[in-house]
């Protein structure tokens, strides 16, 4: 707004002065007064003052009020109107004022345009969707944002994304996704638990790529979704402040402040939070023999206490070094430090399903990690619109440190064992990328670019039992990771027909490595990975779209190291080091149509996976004091995925007070593969993991403007039921509920929210292993929550939103 009111200002002042210059010599004399708003009284600062000749219109003088809302207009002495404007303020005027002296006009009150303010209120906290060849942006609006919440909490209501109860993000539900912030992997080792240390306030938009193009990282075989967070661009300084209370304990404050000069733009977010995560879940096992007659059975439930102390902060800075090139730089720091209390307990019953015994083991870790980032980006524009050069550079240093002892008691509370685990990672990784846009002709671009991405995991664990070394659970892994890619694609826009077309390369050399056991794995690959997109313009506002690409997921964390926790000591997970990529190619048709108060998207989608990732289930050979067999998941290759699936998005206005959206997704999946592997007895065995399922999610969320400046707020979730090859998971229903009002004329919201309302947020599965186990399993990560939030904004519009530019300046590229 500030910036308009100064270009009027100079416009005008020009104005006056080719005027001035062209009448003959007059009495100079000075107009003075002050402009407040008529409630609160508060200055108003860049109001402008206009004064018409009334006998020659074409003689105009003006002028601005400053921080105090003075002003002082240099004028001939004359007959005037006075005009005086502020934006979503009514104007004033003052008819014929007779101005031959040295005048006063004195205080001039002006009152809020209701009109205007609500036209411009809509515009800023509607979420509005701008779809381009190769993705959807989500300028995130008042009705995505969760007040109190995290980056996972603004995910789940984005139309496609969905986010499970253990934190899992999963896009038209392939959790094969790529989550990227500012264009960048995250550079934290455990992904789920960095995007709840980011306030959800930080976001300023979530580009949601289900069918990448060559321009982008081709890891993630469901998509990816790029994470952009707000940086301020308004001159002078501005700010965002948020305190959180609530219960189970979730405390915090944070805030983000910028201040922008003509030739540097400064900015840092600063957060800290202390939370209280309790879960809970339940394993139910009937374990059999090989004739799967009943053997016995164990009766197992949770109780976790996930306490977690975090700090979550960065600064940089932008250097307009000229109106064409600018470098920027930050750097983040993020630190956690957690207690999770587990407590299993465990009810031993005979074939007869008579009790024989109690167990209870009590885990407690201690977890702390520290993630430092440096990332710096430089960035060119020539002169014609969209030909630019960028650089961008990152280096990022991660450890995560966790430490748990289990006390293993029996029904009388005597000891009978005790376990320790030890799990030190340190992680590093250094990312340089360029990028090249030459716009050509008409309609034509051509994109060029380079990305290295070097990454090194070291992962040391070892667990001890009863103070003897496990050697299962012990040993150092070293993961390296060098991956060269180039990419070219070529867009040209025909009338109504927009074409890009694009190929990748990847080179990727990986190690893995066991330094304790001295066995090493080098998996060195390079692949094609082409793309192209199709979008014709339609009438009435609709369009069309087909699109093919092609992608990799590489295996990552805990698919891959032997080791998790050993909190149970009959159900474990293991990773897999062994275990390869999965390919895979995408076609997808869309269409879009908009009316004036419903918009209608829609897509038809089908994925091919080879060497699909499976988690399976099996009896490891080993038992525990008393028998009882240890079952352990780990992931392994299966095969090929067939996945085809239809999605369709509404956002539908009935009223200026009332908005929905809501989100649909059906997909079938048909899984072909055969695992062969060696038993405990030495015995060769091979399951068929053929498999066809089809599930939905379907999402619906109400916005109502209440009267006296109060939001109600409803998501409601459901996930359907889903088959797999060695079991089921069941359907889920989940709602949020939040009232937000503003206070303090617009600086300041009070904002209550509910997650989970119902508190039956749940991942509730079977599991059938033919001469092993028969298993009912329900897993709560987080209980239902209640958060109050305040949030205070320094020199910001509610939900202000930035001018769009002609270029756009991440790293996406641009949309035709």
């Amino acid at each position: 707004m500030r910036p308009f009111s100064r270009l009027f200002s100079i416009a005008l002042f020009l104005l006056t002065f080719l005027t001035f210059a062209q009448q003959p010599e007059r009495k100079k004399i000075k107009i003075t007064g002050k402009v407040v708003e008529k409630i609160s009284k508060q200055p108003l600062e860049y109001a402008t003052i206009t004064l018409i000749n009334t006998k020659n219109p074409k003689i105009i003088f003006g002028g601005i009020t400053i921080a105090n809302g003075e002003f002082v207009v240099d004028a001939n002495a004359g007959m005037y109107d006075v005009k005086i404007e502020f934006i979503s303020f009514k104007s004033t005027e003052l008819k014929a004022q007779k101005l031959t002296e040295d005048t006063n006009l004195g205080t001039i009150s002006l009152e809020e345009d209701a009109t205007q303010l609500q036209a411009v209120e809509i515009r800023a906290e509607k979420t509005t969707v701008e779809i381009k060849l190769d993705k959807k942006v989500y300028n995130v609006g008042k009705d995505l944002m969760v007040k109190g919440g995290t980056v996972s909490d603004v995910l789940d209501n984005i139309p496609s994304v969905t986010v499970d109860a253990e934190g899992t993000v999963a896009l038209r539900g392939n959790e094969n996704v790529r989550i990227l912030v500012d264009g960048r992997p995250s550079n934290a080792i455990n992904i789920t638990e960095a995007l709840k240390l980011i306030p959800a306030d930080a976001i300023d938009k979530v580009e949601v790529i289900t069918n990448p193009s060559a321009r982008y990282d081709a890891e993630g075989g469901g998509g990816i979704l790029n994470i952009v967070l707000k940086k301020g661009k308004t001159n002078g300084l501005n700010g965002t402040f948020i305190a959180t209370t609530g219960y189970p304990d979730n405390h915090g404050l944070s805030g983000t402040l910028n201040y922008k000069m003509d030739n540097f733009n400064l900015f840092t977010t600063q957060g800290y939070n202390y939370r209280d995560n309790p879960g809970n879940g339940l394993f139910d096992s009937e374990y059999l023999n090989a004739d799967n007659t009943t053997k016995s059975y164990v009766y197992e439930t949770r109780k976790n206490k996930r306490l977690g102390k975090g700090y979550n902060g960065n600064f940089g800075f932008d250097w307009f070094l000229t109106k064409d090139i600018t470098w920027s730089n930050a750097f983040n720091y993020r630190r956690n430090n957690g207690d999770n209390v587990d407590n299993v307990y465990q009810d031993y019953l005979d074939a007869n399903n008579v009790f024989d015994f109690s167990r209870s083991r009590i885990s407690s870790e201690d977890s702390f990690s520290v993630n430092t980032e440096f990332t710096s980006n430089f960035l060119k524009k020539f002169k014609k619109d969209g030909h630019k050069l960028s650089i961008d550079a990152s280096f990022s240093r991660n450890k995560d440190d966790n430490t748990a002892s289990i006390i293993d008691t029996n029904t009388d509370d005597a000891t009978v064992g005790f376990d320790q685990s030890f799990n030190v990672q340190n992680q590093s990784r250094d990312l340089i990328q360029s990028d090249y846009v030459l716009p050509f002709g008409k309609g034509n671009q051509l994109e060029l670019g380079y990305r290295g991405d070097f990454s090194e995991l070291l992962t040391d664990f070892s667990v001890v039992n009863d103070g003897l070394a496990n050697n299962d659970f012990t040993d150092v892994i070293q993961y390296k990771e060098k991956v060269n890619a180039l990419y070219s694609q070529f867009g040209k826009k025909f009338n109504k027909l927009s074409v890009l077309v694009g190929l990748r390369w990847e080179d990727s050399d990986i190690d893995i490595n066991s330094l304790q056991k001295s066995t090493f794995i080098n998996k060195k690959y390079d692949n094609f990975f082409p793309s192209a997109f199709l979008t014709y313009e339609l009438k009435n506002n609709s369009s069309t779209s087909i699109s093919y690409s092609r992608r990799i997921q590489r295996p990552r964390g805990r698919q891959l190291i032997p080791f998790n926790n050993i909190s149970s000591n009959i159900n474990i997970f293991q990773g897999n080091p062994d275990i390869n990529p999965a390919m895979t190619d995408a076609i997808d048709l869309g269409y879009m149509k908009k009316w004036d108060k419903l918009t209608f998207s829609s897509s038809l989608y089908v994925n091919k996976t080879t060497d699909v990732f499976q988690f399976v289930r099996k009896n490891s050979g080993k038992f525990t004091s008393d028998g009882i067999p240890i079952i352990t998941a780990t992931p392994i290759n299966l095969a090929t995925e067939y996945r085809a699936g239809f999605e369709f998005t509404l956002n539908y206005s009935p009223y200026k007070w009332w908005r929905l959206n809501s989100n649909f997704n059906y997909f079938n999946i048909d899984t072909q593969g055969d695992y062969t592997y060696t038993d405990f007895l030495g015995k060769l065995v091979n399951q068929n993991f053929d498999n066809k399922t089809s599930s939905w999610f379907a999402r619906i969320n109400s916005k109502v403007s209440l009267p006296y400046k109060i939001d109600w707020q409803t998501n409601a979730n459901y996930n359907g039921p889903q088959n797999n090859a060695q079991g089921r998971v069941y359907g889920n229903f989940s709602a949020n509920l939040a009232f937000s009002k503003d206070v303090l004329k617009d600086k300041g919201t009070i904002a209550l929210n509910v997650n989970d309302v119902f508190n039956s947020r749940k991942r509730i599965f079977d599991t059938y292993i033919s001469g092993s186990v028969d298993s009912y399993t329900e897993m709560q990560w987080r209980e239902r929550q209640i958060t109050l939030s305040f949030t205070y904004r320094i020199n910001r519009a509610k939900n202000e939103k930035e001018k769009p530019k002609k270029q756009q300046e991440d790293n996406g590229g641009e949309g035709f």
